[in-house]
């Protein structure tokens, strides 16, 4: 896997038009899925500020690095424990929606928790380009209190399970393709994991892409 500026410039010319095709799709057959038709403008977007941070990092300009990288953790930290759950929610039966808001709730609490004090500790974010990845290093107000690992169990945890929980096969087989992706990861890239996992979500997105601009429309509803 070779990351670099092209790569995820390229990513997000891909993602976002497809996934404003699938949005609209959505919208048209069945509109519960189109905040999950979604993930792939948002995820494409994510790799448009990674391509930025590239060319910034390696033009001599810190600032720009500095704010592509923020709204980059933005949608690692925020976006994502919000977007899922609550993209979830929208797909499943009455009754088991309760627990898709406490899922949503609980992402909300972290990603304000971890991404707050980057804006206003100077320093708590350092981005160093590697050959073939970006290295997010961070300051992170949970270490103290529960331990990074302990962390990022709450994080995954809060990111993936309500896809697999989901009754919706859609939703299982990419929370499926997600895990594996952080299986990969953990595996292989821990020497710059944040960056390698958002760019494998972006790659298991184009599921779906192919997924949901295939769904039938949906059924009305009974009079």
């Amino acid at each position: 896997m070779c990351l670099s500026a092209p790569v995820s410039f390229a990513a997000a010319a891909l993602l976002i038009p497809t996934g404003g095709f699938t949005v609209a799709t959505a919208l048209r057959r069945d509109p519960r899925y189109a905040m999950l038709a979604a993930l792939p403008i948002l995820l494409g977007l994510q790799q448009l500020m990674e391509g930025f941070i590239w060319v910034a990092g390696s033009g001599g300009d810190p600032e720009g690095a500095r704010l592509y990288s923020l709204a980059y953790m933005f949608f690692a930290w925020v976006a994502w424990p919000i977007w899922l759950p609550v993209s979830v929610y929208f797909i499943e039966p009455h009754r088991r929606r309760a627990a898709y808001l406490v899922f949503a709730v609980a992402g909300a609490a972290l990603g304000a928790v971890q991404f707050i004090p980057y804006l206003v500790h100077e320093g708590w974010l350092q981005v160093t380009l590697l050959p073939r990845a970006i290295r997010y290093s961070d300051t992170e107000l949970l270490d103290a209190v529960i331990g990074r690992p302990m962390t990022y169990l709450v994080y995954v945890t809060i990111i993936i399970v309500p896809l697999l929980l989901s009754t919706d096969r859609t939703a299982r087989v990419f929370g499926g393709l997600v895990a594996l992706v952080l299986a990969v990861t953990v595996g292989f890239f821990q020497w710059a994991y944040i960056s390698v996992f958002c760019f494998g979500g972006a790659a298991a997105s184009l599921y779906l892409i192919w997924a949901l601009s295939r769904k039938p429309a949906a059924s009305p509803a009974p009079c």
